[in-house]
């Protein structure tokens, strides 16, 4: 009994530290472009600092057709860009 409460004790550790480390904060930016037709959104923003780059204007690719909808050029958001097969893409994205 001992032994599988240190292994579940092993295991909750491990798996804590995995999700915490995969963990990253949202970056805010203003939508300057959207293309509905390729699923790409063109957002001017702040440092994106889980990728480590600087502040500036690009494209991103977009996870889900959904995050589109309701979405307007010049709204506000906050994002999270991962490089998703080799491609910087929003994965979430909150107006």
């Amino acid at each position: 009994m001992k032994l599988i409460s240190s292994l579940t004790t092993a295991f909750l550790l491990l798996a804590g530290g995995a999700l915490a480390e995969g963990d990253h904060a949202m970056s805010s930016g203003k939508v300057t472009k959207i293309d509905a037709r390729w699923n790409k959104i063109t957002i001017d923003h702040g440092p994106l600092e889980n990728l480590d780059m600087p502040a500036m204007k690009m494209v991103f690719e977009i996870a889900d057709a959904g995050m589109l909808e309701g979405l307007s050029e010049g709204t506000q958001i906050s994002f999270l860009a991962e490089r998703v097969n080799g491609k910087l893409t929003v994965t979430e994205l909150q107006k």
